[in-house]
């Protein structure tokens, strides 16, 4: 299937490494102009000579380094990007995690650099880069934001509320900006083997005096496909969603989580 992302232009955040990096790749696989951005320049460049020496030069790149919980950063980021470019048809709204543990464990400070991090981040991104959206022929955005919107994960507090604001974010703006022409939808990752997945169950394994191979292995039994998802594979479907491909998709909620969440709806 051509997801007609041939001479597109996405922007990532957070693709540094996990998820983003995978999405980007993808994206470039895909024909795309990708525009990446993350705190950590040194990983985003090799990422970014990765995706170059993968492509045998064969794509349009660019990285920025800049952070998402400062407003002068994110608007520079749309600034640059569009000006190199000239347009922006993508945006891909993604950001690191925030600390685990239970209310308890979380003074008013933590809650806020949360907040900032977690929600004012996909809200500073999206409203910098609508102006530029609005001027594609195939608008899109995407959030990422995580399965415990629908189903909260213990010991993750933080993300179980927050993640759950962006979902309520990605809806409304679906109903918003729908009438515009710009799709608004949302991918919802359970356990995938990223970094930070790794982290949560080593501090899993910490607290229950057992291994992360043990812990993964557990974990990987709630799936019906008896294992954790790959970055790869939820690159594929993030590209898939937010393509040309799917016009008549916006306000999905799109769960990929190896059958992990057992509802109905």
């Amino acid at each position: 299937m051509d997801l007609g992302l041939r001479d597109k232009v996405a922007l990532v955040a957070g693709a540094s490494r996990g998820l983003g990096a995978a999405t980007a790749r993808e994206l470039a696989r895909e024909g795309a102009t990708v525009v990446m951005c993350s705190r950590d320049a040194k990983t985003l460049v090799r990422t970014q000579e990765a995706i170059f020496l993968e492509m045998k030069g064969q794509t349009g790149t660019m990285v920025v380094e800049a952070d998402l919980t400062r407003d002068e950063d994110v608007q520079r980021l749309i600034e640059q990007a569009t000006m190199r470019f000239g347009r922006l048809d993508i945006l891909v709204t993604n950001c690191g995690g925030p600390p685990t543990g239970r209310f308890v464990d979380h003074d008013l400070e933590a809650w806020r650099a949360a907040v900032d991090t977690t929600l004012l981040s996909v809200v500073r991104l999206i409203r910098a880069a609508l102006p530029s959206l609005r001027l594609s022929d195939t608008p899109s955005i995407l959030t990422f934001t995580s399965n415990s919107a629908r189903q909260p994960v213990p010991n993750m507090v933080l993300a179980n509320a927050l993640r759950l604001a962006v979902v309520g974010l990605t809806k409304t703006l679906a109903m918003e900006l729908g009438p515009e022409g710009i799709r608004v939808n949302s991918i919802l990752p359970a356990w995938t083997k990223t970094e930070r997945v790794m982290e949560i169950l080593a501090e899993r394994a910490r607290r229950n005096g057992t291994t992360v191979d043990y812990e993964m292995v557990r974990q990987a039994e709630e799936s019906p496909l008896g294992r954790l998802g790959t970055v790869e594979e939820f690159a594929r479907a993030a590209v898939f969603l937010c393509s040309p491909a799917v016009p008549f998709l916006t306000g999905v909620m799109l769960g990929f989580d190896g059958g992990m969440y057992k509802a109905t709806l």
